[in-house]
């Protein structure tokens, strides 16, 4: 923490810019807001960034949700107001636009990509990620590093969604008590509490759908492949995803739209999966209309609350909602065998993703410019060896332990694969061609796994809020390349519903 606060200070330092509150409302603001702002000259990138570093300096010693900003930003805010004065560079949506990154994307930069852990402190990257050389290549602005749940939480089943080493314990801005769940947790917090323009965030299972649900935030979980995964420390090259969290759809959507295609570094993922990129992009599918006619499977037993309660509430007037917008919902739809699906143990997914894990961070770390640890028995060494900074007594790494053991992909990873194959299979597949569904809706994240064993995307919403303040999300979700229609359901239902609001953690602070 004291490395990013003394990197604020001399930025800010730096700053020669003055925010003027009178000619922009930052709080909340849009990709389109800051766009036309940027255009009629009443906001400068400058003055942005320095705005978000100001928020940073004051929200992040609490809510932990940054562990690194860019030394470089301020440059990099001067050249983007340099090229729009000039007519120079890109003129995409994203120009000029601070945006965070998780912890385990690379930057080729000065910024430092660890995963939260200190093991990797100082590692050098070859070359910027996929996903972040397409956001240069739109102008974006790297404004630093989110927090995250170490090592994406595939350290320790004892750790708490948010906890990593080097930043401590991010906190839900809406309830500090809250959990802000994981384990793209800092991209979520540092997204609804205004830290940043937009967030990137990357999912195994739920990382990205969870914490937009906990953090009444959007999140696009994309079709395995629609966005490179090269330059992110892994977990598993079958599951892993990176998609946007933002507050708004149209946000989101727009920054799915840059980070989407093919890469040579992650060549066979992304071929396979660039014929579903539409013609024309994904804002095309911002519709307000995009409920009608769409099919939408609810699935039996996932919004089972108790009546009266305020999650039962805000479904079913949500429901409601949906149906005068002109969906066909299609109640009580059952997957075969869903709790098999929902269990990592029992759909096979906790072997595949143990023996995944350590090929694929092997790989990562011998492929590294530079790193002061090379393999899985490296950082097991390093975390014995720095049990305070750590904290292993206390959380321990039974999951670095536990894949550790494995020894490649023999016949039981083999046979877990393809059980997690057929379910999908016979689970999603089949009961989205009976009942011939646009989607299914359920509740949060608690589906995530029914869609991350088959690649399969999905897009959180807000929702709502308990009567604790806590976010209510709601999650659609679809079959590979069904982004158009999510996107198309999503905004309609956003635009219908608009329950999102800024959080005020300081009354839950004080109270």
């Amino acid at each position: 923490m004291f490395q990013l606060l003394s990197t604020l200070f001399s930025i800010l330092l730096l700053a020669t810019t003055i925010i003027n509150c009178h000619t922009f409302e930052f709080e909340e603001a849009t990709v389109n807001e800051i766009q036309k702002a940027f255009t009629n000259g009443s906001l400068t990138s400058r003055q942005l960034v320095t705005y978000y570093l100001t928020q940073i300096q004051s929200l992040n010693p609490v809510l932990r949700a940054v562990i690194e900003v860019n030394p470089d930003a301020l440059r990099l805010a001067y050249r983007a107001d340099r090229e729009r004065q000039l007519g120079r560079g890109p003129c995409g949506g994203l120009h000029g636009i601070p945006i965070l990154l998780k912890d385990n994307i690379a930057t080729w930069d000065r910024l430092n990509t660890t995963a939260g852990s200190f093991a990797l402190l100082g590692s050098a990257v070859s070359r910027d990620a996929g996903v972040v050389y397409r956001l240069r290549r739109a102008g974006a602005v790297v404004l630093g590093k989110a927090s995250l749940s170490e090592w994406a939480n595939f350290r320790s089943l004892n750790a708490p969604s948010g906890w990593c080493a080097r930043s401590g314990q991010g906190k839900n801005p809406y309830n500090l008590t809250a959990d802000p769940c994981g384990s793209s947790s800092g991209s979520a917090i540092a997204a609804a509490a205004n830290m940043a323009a937009v967030t990137l965030g990357t999912e195994t299972d739920g990382s990205i759908i969870c914490p937009s649900d906990a953090n009444s935030v959007v999140g696009i979980k994309p079709t395995l492949g629609l966005t490179s995964r090269a330059g992110v420390i892994p977990i598993s090259p079958r599951q892993d995803s990176v998609g946007p969290i933002c507050r708004t759809m149209w946000d989101a959507v727009q920054v799915l739209e840059a980070i989407a295609g093919y890469d040579p570094y992650d060549a066979e993922a992304t071929r396979m999966a660039s014929k579903y990129i539409p013609r024309g992009g994904y804002k095309q599918f911002l519709r307000t209309d995009g409920l009608k006619g769409k099919r939408i499977g609810i699935l039996k037993g996932f919004f089972a609350f108790p009546n009266g309660s305020a999650q039962q509430i805000a479904y079913q007037k949500h429901f409601n909602v949906m149906k005068q917008r002109g969906a066909i919902l299609i109640d009580s739809v059952e997957i075969a065998n869903v709790s098999t699906i929902l269990g990592v143990i029992e759909s096979g997914e906790e072997v595949a993703l143990g023996a995944e894990f350590k090929l694929a961070l092997n790989s990562y770390l011998q492929h590294l410019a530079y790193s002061p640890v090379r393999t899985l028995a490296d950082v097991i060494a390093f975390n014995n060896n720095h049990q305070i900074e750590e904290n292993i007594k206390e959380y321990g790494q039974d999951i670095f332990l536990m894949s550790q053991n494995t020894s490649g992909i023999g016949p039981a990873e083999r046979r877990a694969i393809s059980r997690m194959a057929q379910l999908s299979k016979n689970g999603m597949e089949k009961v989205m061609a009976r009942n011939n569904l646009d989607a299914i809706v359920t509740p949060g994240s608690t589906a995530s796994s029914i869609l991350a064993i088959g690649g399969y995307p999905g897009i959180s919403i807000p929702a709502g809020y308990d009567q604790s303040g806590v976010p209510l999300g709601i999650c659609f979700g679809g079959l590979k390349g069904s982004e158009p229609k999510l996107i198309e359901i999503g905004y309609a239902f956003e635009q219908a519903t608009l329950v999102r609001k800024p959080p005020h953690y300081l009354k839950d602070k004080d109270s």
